[in-house]
């Protein structure tokens, strides 16, 4: 593919995303921006959440990660299946029942404002990162392909993707998402789908035929149940994954501000069972067209491709998918790939923004979602300030990632997701009061104690690997931590 012609799609692809933020934002008012007038179809919220869970790190880190862990990832998506059980009938209920537009308000009602700016505050970190390095995968991408060629820097072409993101949701933000979402899920699974079909008819493969390959080299193994000092081990990824569903949807105002743009809370949990449902199966595919990409780069001699980071030069298996779409297959099947890029990662990143800029509106300066010029103007500078945040973010990504983003992604997340669960999970299942200082510093200190302690684990639990459960510990030491320094309520006099 010429540099022109994929330029020309991302182009004529944001023209379509700007044309729909237009008619979205028509009437919208203040509060459209935040609540979607909480009229979204359930349905639609349903699939478009697949793009925006999903993202460009599924997209593309997902079929690269076969080569080291096989389809091992499905323990984890098994996992999800709990999690999301948990969200819709015990954390949505929560949600609906107090009216809640930010979710970390909860926290304020239950402990009060320190409490409230202590989940705001790891919600913002884990968001900013997490968006970053979704972003960061398709900026790549578009720089190594395009950019590079033509003598663009690769901070213009992040700054550029952000403004682009920033024309299509500075108007009316959740409620354009919602619509702009569906839309980028139906590209991203269009060019899976197109993507493997391309594959198989190219090699003149079946699927069967492709399956018993990857089988005889081993790299359908699902199920690790051998070493348990493994980070494949299955209980960690399980129940990692479920606490990873929990903390990174049902604790993430990113995701619950689409859900809760729904009309009441029965349509929000037949949202996310529906939801839960199609991306069992969409990761499970994913993870098919991954090893499909290395059975193509085996049966036609190629090499799996490389970056230079800082002086040195690695694998890159998160380019695996776009060197073979865009540089091996037909020319329909790298226009259709890089449409799916682009989906899968503004689906998120568009959505992250908006979650961004709503949270510190009405976390930290106490805005409400009604109407206001005022109000208006300083939304604005904060989602102009989340934009150039992320900008500098990513470009550290940019200078020192060396391994898988969906790797580094889940990893950090074990860290800034932690607090979170042990907060809301003390709030939900205990009566107890606590004082501000104490939960402030409890909840700091419970990811820097995890951390060290998975540092050293292979010295400490001779050769012991942590994986997703370092999630489930953080959490559970803020809860203890919290369990400690609380008191009964006082009873009420009769």
């Amino acid at each position: 593919m010429s540099p022109e012609l994929i330029l020309s799609v991302v182009l004529g692809y944001f023209a379509v995303l700007i044309a729909i933020s237009y008619f979205t934002s028509r009437n919208a008012t203040e509060e459209s921006f935040y609540t979607g007038d909480r009229q979204s179809p359930w349905y639609l919220v349903a699939f478009g959440m697949i793009g925006a869970s999903l993202s460009g790190i599924t997209f593309i880190s997902i079929p690269g990660w076969i080569g080291t862990q096989n389809f091992a990832y499905m323990q984890m998506v098994f996992g999800y299946i709990l999690g999301y059980i948990v969200i819709a009938y015990v954390l949505m209920p929560l949600y609906y029942k107090l009216n809640l537009t930010s979710i970390y308000a909860y926290l304020g009602q239950r402990f009060g404002a320190a409490a409230h700016k202590t989940g705001a505050f790891f919600f913002l970190i884990s968001r900013v990162l997490g968006a970053s390095f979704r972003l960061f995968l398709v900026v790549d991408v578009l720089q190594a392909f395009v950019f590079d060629s033509i003598g663009i820097p690769f901070w213009v072409t992040t700054a550029g993707s952000l403004l682009l993101i920033w024309l299509y949701t500075f108007r009316a933000g959740i409620k354009t998402v919602v619509w702009t979402d569906t839309l980028q899920t139906f590209f991203m699974l269009l060019s899976l789908g197109l993507t493997i079909y391309f594959i198989l008819n190219q090699q003149n493969w079946t699927i069967s035929e492709s399956w018993t390959a990857l089988s005889d080299r081993g790299l359908t193994q699902i199920f690790e149940f051998n070493d348990f000092k493994s980070n494949l081990f299955f209980p960690k990824h399980f129940f990692g994954g479920m606490f990873v569903a929990i903390a990174m949807t049902g604790l993430d105002q990113d995701m619950m501000q689409k859900n809760l743009t729904c009309k009441n809370d029965k349509e929000a949990r037949r949202n996310m069972m529906s939801f839960t449902a199609i991306l069992v199966v969409v990761n499970f595919v994913f993870l098919f067209l991954g090893g499909l990409l290395y059975l193509y780069i085996d049966a036609n001699g190629l090499a799996i491709p490389t970056k230079i980071v800082g002086d040195e030069t690695v694998a890159a298996a998160d380019r695996l998918f776009p060197f073979v779409a865009m540089e091996q297959l037909p020319t329909l099947a790298g226009v259709t790939f890089l449409i799916g890029l682009i989906a899968a990662a503004y689906s998120s990143a568009d959505s992250a923004l908006t979650s961004l800029t709503t949270s510190f509106n009405l976390d930290f300066l106490g805005l409400d979602t009604k109407s206001a010029k005022k109000k208006k103007s300083t939304r604005l500078v904060v989602h102009i300030g989340f934009s150039i945040l992320l900008l500098f973010v990513i470009l550290l990504v940019n200078a020192t990632n060396k391994t898988s983003v969906i790797a580094s992604m889940f990893d950090f997340s074990t860290y800034t997701y932690g607090p979170l669960i042990g907060l809301f999970a003390f709030g939900i299942f205990t009566q107890r009061t606590t004082n501000p200082i104490g939960l402030v510093l409890i909840s700091i200190a419970s990811p820097i104690l995890i951390y060290l302690l998975a540092l050293n684990s292979p010295k400490i639990f001779d050769g012991y690997q942590f994986g997703y459960e370092k999630l489930i510990l953080n959490g559970l030491l803020t809860y203890l931590g919290l369990w400690a320094i609380s008191k009964k309520p006082k009873a009420t006099p009769l």
